[in-house]
């Protein structure tokens, strides 16, 4: 049983932030996180997508802001606990939260912070009959390593930009080469990038990638391995595409997942908060980010990291009961230097 101040389900950048936060309060927090990395959209949606409304920030991408997070908190080191969700949340006598994920890790905190912007991302499967055995040798909706492809007859299905960025990255390895890279869409249209169309294409050409239209709807195997992808194109024709590896980006989609059945008081699949400190209905649970709503609520990475300072205030109330909360700032405050490990006027390497 991990004992903890604070845990933050979601390791998106507000939960990133709220991290940030109640350190600066001396909170300490736990993040829990259903991805196998932190980042949360910015790192699954649109990585290397440029961001314009960042405060201070004239433009970053997805990863960059990520990274920046990170090295913001890096003087809290929270400890991470990825690839799980949470799946029991039991309120206890003393008014701490009994938390168990569904990897068995065991939580006792004294708050939770909600920042899983529209529930845990998880990817859409491939409907074919039967194929789901191959889950996790042949059929994998998330790249380890890519030497894992080293010689096989890959098969990318999807076409947004992460179906045709991987498309391109094993198309064009120098090391670990596959047999070869088939990009399969249920049309000729993709929605991705211009650019990375047009690189694609440029593949293509150069017989370093192959493209099909069409969509897998069965499979052949032999000695209970996956040989070929049996694909039926926009006429209704049938035709077998070598594929001892099927690679299926076909995006994510976000499911709210055991929070619904928590009793908090929900509109339309959010969780609605107070806006002094962004607890929601339950003491000691407090909602920031995408996942929250409430008068003029605004779906901006801003807004959260606004309602991740006020919901800290809050959580300190609970975490450090008949202690007064001053306000401090991090350019002046001594305690915030010395929680921050900087010298005063000396800003941090």
């Amino acid at each position: 049983m991990i004992s903890t101040d604070a845990l933050v389900i979601g390791a998106g950048p507000v939960g990133l932030f709220q991290v940030f936060q109640l350190g600066l309060l001396d909170i300490k927090a736990h993040v829990v996180d259903s991805l196998p990395y932190v980042g949360g959209q910015c790192i699954e949606l649109y990585p290397d997508k440029p961001i314009y409304d960042i405060p201070g920030t004239p433009h970053c991408t997805g990863r960059e802001l990520v990274a920046s997070l990170l090295r913001q908190l890096t003087p809290f080191t929270p400890p991470f606990h990825l690839e799980q969700e949470v799946s029991v949340v039991e309120k206890q006598p003393d008014g701490r939260f009994h938390v168990e994920t569904s990897r068995g890790t065991h939580f006792l905190a004294k708050t939770i912070f909600l920042a899983s912007g529209v529930g845990a991302f998880q990817p859409k499967k491939l409907r074919v009959e039967g194929l789901d055995r191959f889950e996790g040798s042949q059929l994998l909706y998330r790249v380890g390593n890519t030497s894992d492809f080293a010689g096989k007859d890959v098969l990318v299905v999807g076409g947004d930009d992460t179906a045709l960025g991987w498309a391109m990255r094993l198309a064009t390895l120098d090391a670990d080469q596959p047999k070869s890279v088939t990009l399969l869409h249920r049309r000729d249209v993709f929605q991705a990038d211009a650019d990375m169309v047009l690189m694609i294409e440029a593949l293509r050409e150069g017989g370093a990638l192959q493209f099909k239209v069409g969509q897998v709807t069965a499979y052949e195997e032999s000695g209970g391995q996956l040989t070929a992808a049996l694909v039926t194109d926009v006429d209704g024709n049938i035709a077998p595409l070598p594929a001892d590896t099927l690679l299926v980006m076909q995006g994510l989609s976000p499911k709210l997942g055991p929070v619904a059945g928590w009793g908090l008081d929900m509109e339309r699949k959010q969780v609605k908060v107070n806006t002094a400190t962004f607890a929601t209905s339950i003491p000691g649970i407090f909602a920031v980010g995408d996942i929250n709503t409430y008068p003029g609520k605004k779906k901006l990475i801003l807004s959260g990291f606004h309602e991740s300072a006020l919901a800290a205030f809050g959580a300190a109330e609970i975490v450090f009961p008949g202690k007064e909360t001053l306000l401090q700032y991090t350019t002046t405050s001594p305690r915030l230097h010395k929680l921050l490990g900087v010298a005063p006027d000396t800003p941090p390497a």
